[in-house]
């Protein structure tokens, strides 16, 4: 029976989706084209109707998964009077941890992705942009500081302690380095406000 172009529209959508997790969770090279189609309900040789090249689908699927980072972030701060801290606090915790094929893919997939083409490196390029924009304007920052620079060290130090605390198979040591950069994360802002001469409205708390 032939597939309308709104039912492959959707199966399209059903593979990016099923790609998006499975790829933060088994790595690029670690789930094959069989068992990605499967997870979407359809067979193999739907995938080449789909995509060009099974680097189409990863960067489909990368660009979907950092796309839904920034609107885990947007939830995140939503409705709370420390936004920034709030955020900080919920990409650094045992939750987000646990959860690889839904977490952040700057963690989950970024070694793999600085291997890859062009193509798949670009949606990792503009993700990390969107992800700099959101902790700029969320830095509690006095008048004059510069926050972008800050923002850059602030999103470093998130991915690499969650990366580290992905490693550990000692559970209290991997939270004990979410604690740490957090903790390290607040400090710097509260070093631009003194610099500022500016009170400091965090707390590692």
């Amino acid at each position: 029976m032939r597939v309308t172009r709104t039912q492959a529209e959707a199966n399209r959508e059903a593979v990016i989706d099923a790609a998006s997790q499975l790829f933060r969770e088994h790595g690029f090279d670690g789930i094959g084209l069989k068992d990605l189609m499967n997870a979407a309900g359809l067979t193999q040789g739907a995938f080449y109707k789909q995509f060009r090249s099974k680097d189409d689908l990863i960067a489909q699927a990368s660009r979907r998964a950092l796309d839904r980072t920034a609107e885990d972030w947007l939830a995140a701060v939503a409705d709370t009077a420390a936004p920034f801290q709030a955020l900080v606090s919920h990409y650094l915790s045992m939750e987000h941890r646990a959860g690889k094929s839904g977490g952040c893919p700057l963690v989950a997939l970024g070694a793999d992705a600085a291997r890859q083409t062009e193509e798949v490196r670009v949606p990792f390029q503009e993700g990390i942009e969107t992800n700099l924009r959101l902790l700029d304007s969320l830095l509690p920052l006095p008048e004059g500081a510069k926050p972008y620079p800050i923002a850059a060290t602030v999103l470093s130090l998130m991915v690499g302690a969650l990366t580290i605390s992905r490693v550990m198979t000692d559970t209290e040591l991997a939270e004990q380095v979410l604690k740490t950069a957090k903790e390290e994360i607040f400090r710097i802002v509260q070093c631009a406000y003194r610099a500022a001469d500016a009170p400091t409205p965090l707390s590692p708390d």
